[in-house]
Formats: structure tokens, sequence, C-alpha cells
């Protein structure tokens, strides 16, 4: 198998079971929406920023940031440095969903780190976080 699929497959099991969770806990949105969601920076994103950190269409972003608005997540606000601009904030709702998302994550982690022991899942992140100094462009 090649190392692409390595990766994926443990990280779409991942995300599946993280947004079983946070859905569980009625936050109900998509896995898209969750994508597009996560990448909203802290002071707020630009439709435009968003569709590229996402790798989508803007068209795609913004019926996504249209989704989450309708269901609360997001909020749309002036842009301070630019009057005709607008920022895709995350609101109060969406920042809930955050500890159930981080909780359902340490289970993972931990049942991983069972599964293959605490020195090859330090060697696993350690290795990761390295490979993500030359394949992450937002880092």
């Amino acid at each position: 198998m090649n190392i692409g699929l390595l990766l994926y497959i443990p990280y779409r099991d991942l995300e599946n079971r993280i947004m079983a969770a946070v859905t569980a806990a009625g936050f109900d949105m998509t896995i898209a929406q969750a994508r597009l969601l996560q990448r909203i920076n802290p002071g707020g994103s630009r439709l435009t920023e968003l569709a590229e950190a996402a790798q989508v269409t803007k068209q795609t972003a913004g019926f996504l940031v249209d989704q989450l608005e309708k269901a609360g997540f997001v909020q749309r606000v002036p842009d301070p440095t630019d009057g005709r601009a607008r920022l895709v904030q995350v609101t109060d709702k969406a920042r809930e969903a955050v500890p159930v998302a981080d909780a359902e994550m340490a289970r993972i982690e931990a049942e991983w780190e069972r599964h293959i022991g605490k020195r090859r899942m330090a060697q696993l992140r350690d290795a990761l976080e390295k490979l993500g100094e030359i394949t992450d462009p937002y880092r």
C-alpha cells in the first residue's frame, strides 16, 4: 500500500469519529462544513482565503459559509481593514463544539498509543511534524 493511503485511512477514521461525536453532541454539520470551519483564522477570514485554504472554489466556500451561517456556526462581519470586504468569524456555538472534538481526539490518540505503543506514537508524531515542515503551506 502506498504512503498516501497509509496516511489517509487512519485520518479518515479519525475525522469520521470526531464528526460522529460532534454530531451526537447536537452540533449538526457536515464534514465539508467542518473542514472549512477549521480554517477560519481567530480574527476572521475572507471568503477567498477560506476557499484557498480549503482548496475549493470561491462558490463552494460561499455555499458552505451560507450553510454554517444559517446553522449559527459563523457570522459575517465588516472587515476593519477594508470597508467593502466581509470577514467570516466563528460564533460561540462553533466554539462550544471544540471541547467535544478535542475529547474525542484525545480518546483516539490514547487508543492508537495503546495499539502501537508510547514510543512508536511519539515517533509517529515527530515524523509527521517533521514532514509538516515541507508539506504545510500554511505553517
